[in-house]
Protein backbone atom coordinates (compact mmCIF):
# COMPACT_ATOMS: atom_id res chain seq x y z
CA UNK A 1 0.00 0.00 0.00
CA UNK A 2 2.65 2.29 0.79
CA UNK A 3 4.48 1.76 -2.79
CA UNK A 4 1.22 2.34 -4.52
CA UNK A 5 0.57 5.44 -2.49
CA UNK A 6 4.46 6.53 -3.29
CA UNK A 7 4.02 5.87 -6.98
CA UNK A 8 0.67 8.17 -6.77
CA UNK A 9 2.17 11.26 -5.07
CA UNK A 10 5.31 11.05 -7.27
CA UNK A 11 2.86 11.40 -10.34
CA UNK A 12 0.84 14.30 -9.09
CA UNK A 13 4.41 16.29 -8.41
CA UNK A 14 5.43 15.57 -11.57
CA UNK A 15 2.39 16.30 -13.55
CA UNK A 16 0.82 19.52 -11.22
CA UNK A 17 -1.03 21.42 -14.59
CA UNK A 18 -3.29 18.52 -15.11
CA UNK A 19 -5.76 19.35 -16.37
CA UNK A 20 -8.72 16.87 -14.81
CA UNK A 21 -8.41 16.98 -10.95
CA UNK A 22 -12.05 18.57 -10.94
CA UNK A 23 -13.08 21.64 -9.67
CA UNK A 24 -11.00 24.33 -7.65
CA UNK A 25 -9.63 23.22 -4.50
CA UNK A 26 -10.71 19.85 -4.27
CA UNK A 27 -13.69 20.67 -3.30
CA UNK A 28 -17.31 18.48 -4.34
CA UNK A 29 -20.25 20.63 -5.56
CA UNK A 30 -23.97 19.38 -6.14
CA UNK A 31 -27.05 21.52 -7.33
CA UNK A 32 -29.49 19.87 -4.43
CA UNK A 33 -33.58 20.34 -4.76
CA UNK A 34 -34.71 19.19 -1.77
CA UNK A 35 -37.56 16.60 -1.86
CA UNK A 36 -41.05 17.84 -2.01
CA UNK A 37 -42.63 15.10 -4.33
CA UNK A 38 -44.37 13.47 -1.11
CA UNK A 39 -44.23 14.26 2.87
CA UNK A 40 -42.68 12.71 4.93
CA UNK A 41 -43.72 10.39 7.73
CA UNK A 42 -43.71 13.33 9.80
CA UNK A 43 -45.13 15.50 6.93
CA UNK A 44 -42.35 17.87 6.19
CA UNK A 45 -41.20 17.89 2.86
CA UNK A 46 -37.24 16.91 3.60
CA UNK A 47 -34.35 14.21 3.01
CA UNK A 48 -32.99 11.53 4.80
CA UNK A 49 -31.21 11.95 8.16
CA UNK A 50 -27.75 10.99 7.69
CA UNK A 51 -24.37 11.72 9.07
CA UNK A 52 -20.35 11.73 7.46
CA UNK A 53 -17.69 10.74 9.24
CA UNK A 54 -14.12 13.04 7.87
CA UNK A 55 -16.18 15.17 5.40
CA UNK A 56 -17.24 18.96 6.18
CA UNK A 57 -20.12 20.09 4.44
CA UNK A 58 -21.95 23.50 3.47
CA UNK A 59 -25.03 25.02 1.96
CA UNK A 60 -25.48 27.78 0.42
CA UNK A 61 -28.96 28.50 -0.14
CA UNK A 62 -30.22 29.32 -4.06
CA UNK A 63 -33.98 29.96 -3.55
CA UNK A 64 -36.81 28.85 -1.58
CA UNK A 65 -36.89 28.55 2.18
CA UNK A 66 -36.36 25.50 4.69
CA UNK A 67 -34.33 24.79 7.64
CA UNK A 68 -31.45 22.07 8.51
CA UNK A 69 -31.57 19.91 11.56
CA UNK A 70 -28.22 19.39 13.11
CA UNK A 71 -27.01 16.74 15.89
CA UNK A 72 -23.64 16.61 16.90
CA UNK A 73 -22.46 14.89 20.43
CA UNK A 74 -21.33 18.25 22.27
CA UNK A 75 -24.80 20.63 21.85
CA UNK A 76 -27.15 18.07 20.77
CA UNK A 77 -30.10 18.78 18.57
CA UNK A 78 -30.44 22.26 16.78
CA UNK A 79 -31.86 24.00 14.07
CA UNK A 80 -30.91 26.80 11.67
CA UNK A 81 -33.43 28.50 9.38
CA UNK A 82 -32.90 28.75 5.30
CA UNK A 83 -33.39 31.42 3.33
CA UNK A 84 -32.21 32.69 -0.30
CA UNK A 85 -28.26 34.10 0.33
CA UNK A 86 -27.57 32.08 4.18
CA UNK A 87 -24.98 30.17 3.99
CA UNK A 88 -23.96 27.39 6.43
CA UNK A 89 -20.83 24.78 7.08
CA UNK A 90 -20.79 21.62 9.79
CA UNK A 91 -18.15 19.35 10.39
CA UNK A 92 -18.17 15.78 10.20
CA UNK A 93 -19.94 13.71 12.86
CA UNK A 94 -23.01 15.60 12.44
CA UNK A 95 -26.30 13.80 11.90
CA UNK A 96 -28.29 16.12 9.41
CA UNK A 97 -31.65 16.46 7.63
CA UNK A 98 -32.77 18.97 5.68
CA UNK A 99 -36.24 20.14 5.07
CA UNK A 100 -37.80 22.02 2.58
CA UNK A 101 -40.70 24.46 3.62
CA UNK A 102 -40.89 26.34 0.36
CA UNK A 103 -39.33 24.91 -2.86
CA UNK A 104 -35.86 24.82 -1.50
CA UNK A 105 -32.44 24.51 -3.46
CA UNK A 106 -29.33 24.44 -2.67
CA UNK A 107 -25.55 24.43 -3.53
CA UNK A 108 -23.85 22.37 -1.27
CA UNK A 109 -20.17 22.22 -1.24
CA UNK A 110 -18.52 19.20 -0.12
CA UNK A 111 -15.14 19.00 1.21
CA UNK A 112 -12.42 16.43 1.16
CA UNK A 113 -12.62 15.94 -2.76
CA UNK A 114 -16.71 14.77 -2.34
CA UNK A 115 -15.60 12.04 -0.04
CA UNK A 116 -19.41 12.02 0.83
CA UNK A 117 -20.51 10.48 -2.64
CA UNK A 118 -17.21 8.04 -2.48
CA UNK A 119 -18.72 6.13 1.02
CA UNK A 120 -18.47 8.92 3.78
CA UNK A 121 -21.70 8.86 4.52
CA UNK A 122 -24.83 6.61 6.07
CA UNK A 123 -28.30 6.89 7.06
CA UNK A 124 -30.10 6.70 9.99
CA UNK A 125 -32.52 3.56 9.99
CA UNK A 126 -32.37 2.76 13.92
CA UNK A 127 -30.25 0.42 15.80
CA UNK A 128 -31.80 -2.82 14.11
CA UNK A 129 -30.98 -2.04 10.70
CA UNK A 130 -27.46 -1.05 11.65
CA UNK A 131 -27.07 -4.77 13.26
CA UNK A 132 -28.84 -6.12 10.10
CA UNK A 133 -26.62 -5.55 7.16
CA UNK A 134 -28.05 -7.02 4.69
CA UNK A 135 -31.27 -5.07 5.19
CA UNK A 136 -29.55 -1.51 5.83
CA UNK A 137 -27.75 -2.32 2.18
CA UNK A 138 -31.58 -3.06 0.88
CA UNK A 139 -32.69 0.30 2.06
CA UNK A 140 -30.06 1.71 0.80
CA UNK A 141 -30.02 0.50 -2.67
CA UNK A 142 -34.33 1.70 -3.06
CA UNK A 143 -32.95 4.88 -4.78
CA UNK A 144 -30.72 2.54 -7.40
CA UNK A 145 -33.80 -0.06 -7.89
CA UNK A 146 -36.68 2.06 -8.16
CA UNK A 147 -35.76 5.80 -9.14
CA UNK A 148 -37.31 9.01 -7.70
CA UNK A 149 -39.94 6.69 -5.80
CA UNK A 150 -37.29 4.37 -4.38
CA UNK A 151 -35.36 7.12 -3.27
CA UNK A 152 -38.51 8.08 -1.10
CA UNK A 153 -39.46 4.82 0.02
CA UNK A 154 -35.74 5.02 1.77
CA UNK A 155 -36.18 8.47 2.92
CA UNK A 156 -39.76 7.53 4.67
CA UNK A 157 -37.92 4.48 6.19
CA UNK A 158 -34.72 6.76 7.79
CA UNK A 159 -37.22 9.16 8.96
CA UNK A 160 -39.41 6.59 10.78
CA UNK A 161 -36.25 5.89 12.71
CA UNK A 162 -35.41 9.43 13.04
CA UNK A 163 -38.93 10.00 15.13
CA UNK A 164 -37.49 7.65 17.75
CA UNK A 165 -34.34 9.51 17.89
CA UNK A 166 -36.20 12.94 18.29
CA UNK A 167 -38.61 11.77 21.26
CA UNK A 168 -35.27 10.71 22.98
CA UNK A 169 -34.43 14.43 22.45
CA UNK A 170 -37.64 15.83 23.95
CA UNK A 171 -37.85 12.71 26.80
CA UNK A 172 -34.28 11.39 27.66
CA UNK A 173 -31.38 13.26 27.07
CA UNK A 174 -29.03 10.63 28.28
CA UNK A 175 -30.32 7.64 26.04
CA UNK A 176 -30.20 10.34 23.20
CA UNK A 177 -26.68 11.07 23.31
CA UNK A 178 -26.15 7.34 23.83
CA UNK A 179 -28.02 6.39 20.62
CA UNK A 180 -26.46 9.34 18.39
CA UNK A 181 -22.86 7.93 19.78
CA UNK A 182 -23.75 4.61 19.05
CA UNK A 183 -24.61 5.44 15.31
CA UNK A 184 -22.01 7.62 14.66
CA UNK A 185 -19.33 5.17 15.83
CA UNK A 186 -21.20 2.48 13.48
CA UNK A 187 -20.41 4.61 10.33
CA UNK A 188 -16.70 6.02 11.56
CA UNK A 189 -15.78 1.93 12.01
CA UNK A 190 -17.43 0.93 8.87
CA UNK A 191 -15.06 3.69 6.99
CA UNK A 192 -11.65 1.61 8.10
CA UNK A 193 -12.07 0.32 5.23
CA UNK A 194 -12.44 3.28 2.77
CA UNK A 195 -9.10 4.82 4.47
CA UNK A 196 -6.98 3.86 1.50
CA UNK A 197 -9.02 4.74 -1.25
CA UNK A 198 -10.29 7.83 0.50
CA UNK A 199 -6.12 9.08 0.99
CA UNK A 200 -6.23 8.58 -2.58
CA UNK A 201 -9.04 10.71 -3.18
CA UNK A 202 -7.56 13.42 -1.39
CA UNK A 203 -3.82 13.53 -2.65
CA UNK A 204 -5.71 13.96 -6.26
CA UNK A 205 -8.18 16.06 -5.04
CA UNK A 206 -7.48 18.80 -2.43
CA UNK A 207 -3.61 18.09 -1.98
CA UNK A 208 -3.30 17.96 -5.82
CA UNK A 209 -4.05 21.79 -5.89
CA UNK A 210 -2.38 22.79 -2.73
CA UNK A 211 1.10 21.56 -4.71
CA UNK A 212 -0.27 23.10 -7.95
CA UNK A 213 -0.47 27.03 -5.77
CA UNK A 214 2.89 26.32 -4.09
CA UNK A 215 4.35 25.32 -7.53
CA UNK A 216 2.63 28.14 -8.86
CA UNK A 217 4.21 30.91 -6.54
CA UNK A 218 7.46 29.33 -6.65
CA UNK A 219 7.75 29.92 -10.14
CA UNK A 220 6.40 33.92 -10.09
CA UNK A 221 6.77 36.21 -12.17
CA UNK A 222 6.18 33.06 -14.62
CA UNK A 223 2.76 32.70 -15.40
CA UNK A 224 0.88 29.09 -15.40
CA UNK A 225 -0.12 28.53 -18.87
CA UNK A 226 -1.22 24.70 -19.11
CA UNK A 227 -4.57 24.48 -17.70
CA UNK A 228 -7.52 25.36 -19.68
CA UNK A 229 -11.05 27.23 -18.42
CA UNK A 230 -13.49 24.47 -18.53
CA UNK A 231 -17.48 24.49 -18.07
CA UNK A 232 -19.60 22.67 -16.95
CA UNK A 233 -23.54 21.07 -18.12
CA UNK A 234 -25.61 20.93 -14.98
CA UNK A 235 -28.36 19.40 -16.77
CA UNK A 236 -25.89 16.35 -17.76
CA UNK A 237 -25.78 14.00 -14.13
CA UNK A 238 -29.02 13.30 -12.15
CA UNK A 239 -29.26 11.06 -9.35
CA UNK A 240 -31.44 10.66 -6.30
CA UNK A 241 -29.44 11.35 -3.20
CA UNK A 242 -30.51 11.43 0.22
CA UNK A 243 -31.70 14.77 0.75
CA UNK A 244 -33.11 15.75 -2.69
CA UNK A 245 -32.71 15.83 -6.01
CA UNK A 246 -29.09 15.45 -7.11
CA UNK A 247 -27.29 17.40 -9.99
CA UNK A 248 -23.39 16.96 -8.96
CA UNK A 249 -20.40 18.75 -11.37
CA UNK A 250 -18.77 15.56 -12.10
CA UNK A 251 -17.23 16.38 -15.36
CA UNK A 252 -15.68 19.25 -16.71
CA UNK A 253 -15.14 20.27 -20.02
CA UNK A 254 -12.21 21.82 -21.24
CA UNK A 255 -13.56 25.06 -23.19
CA UNK A 256 -10.94 24.62 -25.80
CA UNK A 257 -11.52 26.50 -29.26
CA UNK A 258 -15.57 26.22 -29.16
CA UNK A 259 -16.16 29.20 -27.25
CA UNK A 260 -17.91 32.15 -28.40
CA UNK A 261 -15.13 34.61 -29.66
CA UNK A 262 -17.28 37.70 -30.54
Amino acid sequence: MRIRLFVIIMALVSGLARADQGLIGGIGLTHLTVYEQRKAPDGLNSGSPHVHGVTDEAYYILSGSGRVELHDLTHGFRTVDLKPGDYLQFPPCTLHRIISTRKLVILAVMGNAGLAERGDARIYFGKAVDDDPAEYARLVGLAKANGLEGALDRRDAAVKAYLGLMDLWKTDRQAYFAELRRFIGVHLNGLEKLKLSFGEAVQTGPLYWGRLTEQRLADLPQADEKQEPATHDLQSDLAYGMCGVLRPFLTLKPLGDTADKR
